[in-house]
């Protein structure tokens, strides 16, 4: 949701300025490009150096190895005031949300995916991808909160399973079956999620908890 773990837009925070700025932003740039053009076997610490132009010492210095470019590209992504939409209803908000993540796994150089399948192949970088979804996730709280005090879902409703309900069907056909998602999946997702949500399906507690 909101998307992408690569910041982009109005909504980026400026990071530092001065060199140490322009070389990170040079890093990460190099690093995202040599995901997208040759994939992750082929990015080295070398790669990302000699494309953007920087000495090969100053990376390894900085960043260690590939983990740790993949986890600050990741960490960067964060870096942005984005909030979730709100359009006055949860159906509205949840499909503002899916049009947002179906654009990004459907952008074109795919950043996103490319940043995704790398997260299966570097602990460093899942880890990281992990600390985005978790950012992300308590961002959108508000949109179930909203919902529950225009009373169209209980008091009780859990907001995670919720967005995950909501957005899961994008990932799983995108992301994991690698093929195009059918017209209409988006806005399906996001009904079927607000049907069960109006049910009271994600107000009891998951097995487990206390």
């Amino acid at each position: 949701m909101a998307s992408s773990p690569r910041a982009t837009g109005s909504s980026v925070v400026p990071r530092p300025g001065g060199r140490t700025g322009r070389i990170r932003r040079q890093v990460l740039d190099a690093v995202r490009a040599e995901l997208v053009e040759h994939g992750y076997d082929a990015l080295t610490v070398d790669t990302v150096a000699a494309r953007a132009g920087v000495h090969r010492t100053t990376v390894y210095r900085r960043w260690r190895d590939v983990g740790g470019l993949l986890a600050d590209v990741f960490d960067t992504a964060g870096d942005d005031t984005w909030r979730p939409p709100d359009t006055g209803s949860l159906l509205g908000d949840l499909l503002a949300l899916n049009d947002e993540v179906l654009a990004a796994l459907t952008e074109r150089p795919p950043a996103t995916m490319a940043l995704i399948a790398a997260s299966f192949r570097s602990e460093e970088a899942a880890r990281a991808l992990g600390r985005f979804w978790e950012d992300r996730y308590a961002r959108c709280e508000p949109v179930v909160r909203r919902a529950v005090a225009r009373g169209e879902v209980p008091a009780g409703t859990r907001a995670r399973p919720l967005l995950i309900s909501a957005t899961a069907p994008l990932y799983h056909r995108l992301v994991l079956m690698r093929v195009p998602a059918e017209p209409g999946l988006a806005a399906l997702a996001a009904r079927s999620a607000v049907l069960a949500a109006s049910a009271g399906a994600f107000t009891a507690p998951e097995p487990g908890d206390t």
